[in-house]
């Protein structure tokens, strides 16, 4: 009986050591244990361990170690993650209660956080999110990590977004181009598809090739430096384009009522920046009013505020113009006075019922974001307020040309005299006309609001501008503003890099005194009352 229990005790001793192991659990341990040796060299290793050990835990350990929540016991030299408020083993993803000694967190340096980030991405190359995929691709490209070589193959082969395995090929070009090992063929090659990038990313890798590259890749990569570098200047061209398109559009909307206002009444209207922080207000307290009572309406709060800011603002603007502005036709510095010092009231009005400090307006959700067009970066807010001017444009185009109010207006501008004696009420269509600016001055606050401070500041800066655009395109001339508009919006973006932006708002400046001295009516003249008066 001894001897057949020593025999069954020999073959069960067997059994266990011949039994299988899980696949990964002693890469795995092995990768960790180096994690806890307190080296750069050692954490570096582990890195590249933990990721060849195929562990599904693999990722989790390295993105914890990129963002520090890696930890280790230096007496068990057992590694940790930290998830929160509680800690995890590395190694099994159970968590524990009480750590067993103060934990030590793993050092990192820029070479082992680019040793991460590039194993992060080899292991998550072939994910199933294809965003997923795509930073992976991004990280590697970063990278250069000659280890990701294979991965990237296996991606490659197995990608079918045109966009992910594009981003693929491009982080293989740039592991090629800068392997020893690579052939001067693979290099040009690998240079060609980096030139197709076409990118800053793209121009920084180019320029940096190791001194023993090959004369024959290193003159391809001149060649193709120089067709980046003239393809990035059109881009920034087209860049600073939109730029001034979207400015123009802003300076369409602050200006536009005003064109209105002082060309059938020929009124300097000093407190109409005043109207465009009043609208800026309205959709503030719109917001505010449907954050407190049904928050779901918030995506909408844009399309409630755009025809109260214009009831409000136009109310203003008729309260003004039969409290103020009618007793002072025919004097136009009493009038600039008079509505200047209205401007000063309105400010202080709305600083003591709202405070002196900027005010929240949140974008709706449809207005956040942005996308791109080759090296185009559009945002969807500035789309949205250059769609929204033109369309205020075509509106109030529409309404001066087909409705009977638009019909007395043009008729009071080119002959007040003529018109008042034909039967038209010139001082209704002068209240009408100050409140139909007023009101859209109040549409632009609306717009302003999601890319400006709201604060009762607001129409002070718009207000010198709206001048200058209404002077340039021609008095009273819608079209002249939409063009003066535009162009100034350009022109100031396309001067700002070389002179600054205070020094490029004079030089603007400048160049429409001296354009004035040429052509004293603007752009486009109109013909009339105005131009006679």
């Amino acid at each position: 009986m001894p001897r057949l229990a020593r025999l069954i005790a020999l073959a069960f001793a067997v059994g266990l050591s011949l039994a299988p192991r899980p696949a990964d659990a002693r890469p795995l341990e092995a990768a960790l244990a180096k994690f806890a040796a307190d080296s750069f060299g050692e954490t570096e290793a582990a890195i590249a361990a933990t990721a060849a050990s195929g562990d599904a835990r693999a990722a989790t350990i390295i993105a914890a170690l990129q963002e520090g929540r890696l930890l280790f016991d230096p007496e068990s030299r057992k590694v940790f993650i930290k998830e929160g408020a509680r800690l995890v083993d590395a190694a099994t993803g159970a968590a524990i209660g009480a750590p067993p000694a103060p934990l030590k967190p793993v050092r990192l340096n820029n070479r082992l956080r680019r040793a991460a980030e590039a194993a992060l991405g080899g292991l998550t190359l072939l994910a199933r999110d294809p965003g997923k995929r795509l930073e992976a691709a991004q990280a590697v490209f970063r990278s250069r990590d000659a280890g990701a070589l294979d991965a990237l193959d296996a991606a490659i082969a197995r990608e079918t977004e045109p966009r992910v395995k594009r981003a693929l090929e491009e982080a293989r070009a740039a592991v090629r181009l800068y392997t020893r090992g690579a052939s001067a063929q693979e290099k040009l090659a690998a240079v060609a598809v980096i030139r197709g990038r076409g990118d800053q990313d793209a121009l920084a890798l180019l320029a940096g090739l190791p001194p023993d590259t090959p004369d024959v890749v290193k003159a391809a990569a001149a060649d193709a430096i120089a067709s980046i570098k003239g393809t990035l200047a059109l881009w920034a061209a087209l860049q600073n384009a939109w730029y001034g398109l979207s400015l123009g559009s802003v300076l369409l909307l602050a200006a536009i009522g005003l064109a209105i206002t002082f060309g059938v009444m020929g009124v300097i209207n000093m407190a109409h920046g005043e109207m465009v922080m009043l609208g800026a207000y309205t959709t503030f307290v719109v917001q505010e009013a449907i954050r407190t009572h049904n928050p779901a309406l918030f995506d909408y709060a844009l399309m409630i505020a755009v025809p109260l800011a214009f009831l409000v603002a136009g109310l203003v603007g008729v309260l003004i113009e039969r409290g103020i502005i009618r007793f002072l036709y025919g004097r136009p510095l009493e009038t600039l006075l008079a509505t200047w010092g209205l401007s000063l009231i309105l400010q202080q009005a709305v600083r003591t019922a709202f405070g002196p400090t900027n005010r929240e307006v949140g974008a709706p959700s449809w207005m956040s974001g942005a996308f791109e067009l080759g090296q185009l970066t559009i945002t969807y807010n500035r789309l949205w307020i250059v769609c929204f001017g033109l369309s205020v444009f075509a509106a109030l185009l529409a309404m001066l040309r087909f409705t009977r109010l638009g019909l007395e207006m043009r008729a009071v501008t080119q002959n007040r005299a003529m018109a008042a004696s034909m039967g038209i009420r010139t001082g209704r269509i002068d209240a009408l006309t100050f409140g139909l600016g007023s009101g859209i001055a109040g549409i632009a606050g609306v717009a302003l609001s999601q890319i400006d401070n709201v604060s009762p500041n607001l129409g002070q800066g718009y207000i010198i501008d709206s001048f200058m655009v209404v002077v340039f395109g021609g008095v009273g001339n819608l079209w002249g503003t939409l063009v003066g508009a535009l162009t100034l919006g350009v022109a100031n973006k396309f001067l700002e890099p070389f002179a600054g932006a205070v020094l490029g708002k004079i030089a603007i400046l400048v160049l429409i005194i001296l354009f004035i001295q040429k052509r004293p009516r603007g752009l486009f003249a109109l013909k009339g009352r105005a131009v006679e008066a």
